[in-house]
């Protein structure tokens, strides 16, 4: 699918995640857990596209 391998199929499954679990910091109040899902969202999303980015065979041109 898409030309990827698993390696790359892994992190658009890790960046869809990253993606939903920001969705509760767009609200008005947000506590220090909410905090915490954002740090670990973004942690998801930075390790997701480092997955899809590096998912080649050989030297990049």
């Amino acid at each position: 699918m898409l030309g990827l391998k698993q390696r790359g199929m892994i992190g658009i499954v890790l960046m869809i995640v990253g993606t939903v679990a920001f969705l509760p910091t767009v609200a008005p109040s947000t506590t220090r857990t909410i905090d915490v899902l954002a740090l670990a969202a973004a942690a998801l999303l930075t390790l997701g596209t480092y997955l899809v980015g590096t998912d080649i065979d050989g030297r990049p041109v």
